[in-house]
């Protein structure tokens, strides 16, 4: 099939790599380059970056609603437009373009989760499970059918791993459905009104652990968290991120953390604690601000008198 992909983060670059593999990728359009990092350069997006690896044809519009624009795209005459986190909305003038429609991989089991920021809420819900559905465009925001929904169980995945994940089962999916679709053996299936839920942004500091959490929201925080969006405290008087972090509910965690009060900090058996509003969470991984990544033991030993007495942190 002759396929226009659309399609912006490193989550839409891995599927466009398998999808370039099943099918002619004609043309992809992806976010203008946007200014990062200290420098304040010009970086292309991860899917312009593997389509121009690959030698594919990209596009960088501002708008998808320019009549210029969408006469060039009417011109690759497209089967289908595939769409993975492009991050701009697709008006009815180019979903009425493509023979097949144009199908969106959304990383959550539709109907739950519908909105920018399916994974992470997904993950701060404390879902059991999650997924990801090839879902028909419709004007509305993600409301059509779908034609395959892949399960998977959430357990205690972090986000960068339940990306991974999802993009590599969403790629499989959809060169699947690609192959249903053209031999018209797909089979749409209508969302339920009645298990809607919506994964809007996330905000601003949201992320942000405090002592008032229980240890099972703060863990969660954790695990939904990005460079974008990180969790945030102040611990021993440090500010960090926290990277990784876990209930700690094993009898010497919990031994090490008899009687401890919410914000109290304490560093035995070469683990570090912060206790949470119900319970203590070991903190395996922070980053202190402005410096490296490192493990509990190594901020540590740069904190006097942790090893001996009960810190705080907020």
């Amino acid at each position: 099939m002759r396929i226009v992909f659309m399609g912006t983060p490193q989550l839409a670059a891995s599927v466009l790599d398998e999808l370039a593999e099943a099918h002619e990728i004609v043309c992809v359009y992806t976010r203008p380059d946007a200014v990062r990092g200290r420098g304040r350069a010009l970086v292309a997006s991860p899917v312009k970056q593997l389509a121009l690896s690959r030698g594919l044809d990209v596009r960088t519009p501002d708008s998808l609603r320019d009549e210029a624009v969408l006469d060039e795209l009417r011109s690759f005459d497209p089967d289908a437009i595939c769409v993975v986190a492009y991050g701009a909305i697709l008006p009815a003038s180019v979903l009425e373009i493509p023979r097949y429609g144009c199908l969106n991989v959304h990383t959550s089991l539709l109907p739950r989760w519908r909105g920018a920021a399916p994974m992470q809420r997904a993950i701060l819900a404390c879902d059991d499970e999650a997924g990801v559905c090839i879902m028909q465009m419709e004007e509305g925001l993600d409301t059509g059918p779908y034609c395959k929904r892949v399960v998977l169980p959430l357990d205690e995945l972090y986000l960068d791993d339940l990306e991974a994940a999802l993009a590599s089962e969403g790629a499989h999916a959809l060169v699947e459905a690609l192959g249903e679709i053209e031999q018209g053996a797909a089979i749409w299936v209508a969302q339920e009104d009645a298990a809607i839920t919506y994964a809007s942004k996330i905000a601003k500091g949201e992320l942000d652990i405090s002592p008032a959490d229980t240890a099972r929201v703060a863990s969660a925080k954790v695990r939904a968290s990005d460079a974008a969006h990180p969790s945030h405290a102040s611990v021993a008087g440090r500010g960090v991120t926290v990277e990784r972090a876990a209930v700690a509910a094993d009898e010497q965690a919990q031994a090490f953390c008899e009687g401890l009060q919410p914000g109290d900090v304490v560093f035995r058996g070469k683990r570090l604690f912060i206790q949470c509003a119900d319970a203590p969470l070991e903190v395996e991984q922070l980053k202190p601000d402005g410096k490296k990544s490192m493990d509990a033991r190594s901020f540590a030993a740069g904190v006097q008198g942790i090893k001996k007495n009960t810190m705080s942190w907020e």
